[in-house]
């Protein structure tokens, strides 16, 4: 499985912004995706999952309530609507997918199987 994360940027705080990831290879609905981010300095953390069908979301509590994580099977594409964006959200996103689950029992890295290569998202004035 290929992945491939865009949607990245500069955002002022508060502003929204939205991420997509689009998977080529096996098929896509065959994977529960998520979402990761590393911000500089530091270790690459668990933002967001959603299970296979779309189902189940399971959200970071640093990001519970800003953050939407969604997917669209038919074009192989998981979305991270990201509101009301702090500074401390500024990081690179990754998205990933995995076969393991289910979702609101899988947040280490090496739980996911496949990784795209990064979107920057900066937020500052």
């Amino acid at each position: 499985v290929q992945l491939q994360a865009s949607g990245g940027g500069l955002v002022q705080p508060g502003g929204s912004l939205r991420l997509s990831c689009t998977a080529s290879g096996r098929t896509f609905s065959y994977y529960n995706m998520g979402w990761f981010r590393q911000a500089p300095g530091k270790e690459r953390e668990f933002t967001a999952a959603i299970s296979r069908s779309g189902g189940v979301t399971f959200y970071a509590d640093s990001v519970k309530g800003r953050f939407t994580i969604s997917r669209d099977n038919a074009k192989n594409t998981v979305y991270l609507q990201m509101n009301s964006l702090k500074p401390e959200d500024t990081a690179v996103y990754y998205c990933a997918c995995t076969t393991r689950g289910p979702i609101t029992r899988i947040s280490y890295e090496y739980e996911f199987d496949y990784w795209g290569q990064g979107t920057q998202v900066t937020v500052s004035s």
